[in-house]
């Protein structure tokens, strides 16, 4: 008779991943860089259920009664604020780190859904303005690209000063994407690793901030709506500074939110969940009075129409999407699964973007590659997808008898977990109560 023995044990502290990632750093001696945003789990809009009508609430019946998703941003100060369809527009993303054709097809599908979409650093194609109706122009700490002229052909003008995936940092593209093309529109060497700075050049803080307002309100005849993007961290100051600073919209990015490149460390271990970033913002602005006079926009693991309209219930104006408009596009498609797979990865884990060795021709400049997206097609997915998000989001505000997705609000939900409750500050399910909660 065999000797019972014990069942080997992995550590949950030292995990397979943990020590494939010491042996790399041991073999290598350099960090890890990565696309996307944060892998590990954390209190998600996943985390919140609608309260639906019954006898109490009173439900909209979808085939006659209207639930309007349109928005307008910058009805602050800008002459002319943007007019959008639906409350989800597409995030910055640079061209260099996405190809062309990506940004073609990007305009396209956000174009033909009734949305903006959004340069990204390294300045504005033609491509995308050509098939953009509504273009938000990034203007970012590395000022690559930066072109006067093109911040009046932009609809509105987004002064990036932090990134839900890298809050405090700046991003990086490396030489295997700076082509010449790429390398002529940001004025760097060909074929050199660029990093973006992490602060601006000229700004120490938010008077400067406010100064730095005004100065692009005069280049654009103060017709352009001005976004501030900033990354989860302080979301609570950071609004009220964004908005004292003179800001038609902010935008808020949690750590979910996905980056071309830069250090997985950051990615992971900076920056607050985008559920939690979501209230402080809004109380913010309506400490200070300006909630829904300043339009907020939430990013950072927007997947869903339940997503946004949850974002939407807790005081979110619209929300932004990137990564989930790649995989829209065709990103870590599983027809390209051979290919993935002689990268050392699979489909769905694919974030080497920063190798610009993409198999969807997306995170690219090869030209090859860049080949086997086809920008009309893509856009046309882009565009399905958007509708669908729509039409979810709308599903769910009738469901609670709204008629209009703005509506929404936080009476709406429950919270199925103690940490989305707090974060959210929404009645655990089953309760009236969440941790925090003033009087309790």
């Amino acid at each position: 008779m065999s000797t019972p023995t014990t069942e080997p044990r992995q550590s949950w502290t030292f995990s397979k991943e943990t020590n494939s990632e010491i042996r790399r750093a041991a073999a290598t001696g350099i960090y890890d860089i990565r696309g996307g945003g944060a892998k590990r789990r954390v209190p998600h809009f996943d985390d919140l259920l609608f309260l639906g009508a019954s006898i109490s609430r009173y439900p909209l019946e979808g085939y006659r009664e209207k639930c309007d998703t349109s928005v307008t941003l910058g009805t602050r100060f800008a002459k002319k604020p943007i007019e959008l369809k639906i409350p989800i527009t597409i995030a910055g993303m640079s061209f260099g780190s996405l190809s062309g054709r990506a940004k073609e097809a990007l305009g396209r599908g956000a174009t033909m859904a009734g949305t903006s979409t959004t340069t990204g650093d390294g300045g504005m194609t033609e491509e995308e303005r050509g098939h953009s109706e509504k273009l938000v122009y990034q203007y970012l700490p590395s000022r690559y690209g930066m072109n006067p002229d093109d911040l009046r052909r932009a609809d509105a003008i987004e002064v990036v000063v932090g990134q839900g995936a890298k809050p405090g940092g700046g991003g990086m593209l490396l030489g295997q994407k700076i082509t010449e093309r790429v390398a002529g529109m940001r004025d760097l060497p060909q074929g050199i690793d660029q990093r973006s700075a992490c602060r601006h050049p000229d700004w120490t803080g938010p008077d400067d901030l406010e100064i730095k307002i005004l100065e692009l309100r005069e280049i654009t005849n103060w017709e352009k709506p001005i976004y501030i993007k900033v990354g989860g961290a302080r979301p609570y100051y950071d609004t009220a500074l964004a908005a004292k600073a003179g800001a038609d919209v902010i935008v808020l990015d949690g750590m979910q939110g996905g980056t071309a490149a830069t250090q997985d460390v950051f990615i992971e271990h900076v920056g607050q969940p985008t559920l939690a970033c979501i209230r402080p913002a809004v109380q913010a602005l309506q400490d200070l009075g300006l909630h829904r006079e300043v339009q907020l926009v939430v990013s950072g693991g927007i997947r869903t129409g339940a997503d946004v309209a949850k974002a939407l219930a807790l005081g979110a104006d619209a929300v932004s999407i990137g990564t989930a408009a790649l995989v829209a596009l065709g990103d870590n498609d599983p027809k390209w699964e051979e290919e993935y797979q002689k990268l050392g990865t699979t489909a769905g884990a694919y974030d080497d973007w920063h190798e610009g060795r993409d198999p969807a021709g997306i995170t690219t400049q090869d030209p090859e590659l860049m080949k086997r997206l086809d920008p009309e097609a893509a856009g046309r997915r882009l565009r399905n997808y958007l509708n669908v998000l729509t039409l979810e989001c709308q599903t769910l505000a009738r469901a609670c008898g709204k008629s209009h997705v703005h509506n929404l609000e936080p009476e709406d939900l429950c919270a199925l977990t103690m940490e989305a409750a707090a974060m959210a500050q929404v009645p655990l399910a089953g309760t009236n109560w969440w941790p925090g909660k003033p009087g309790f």
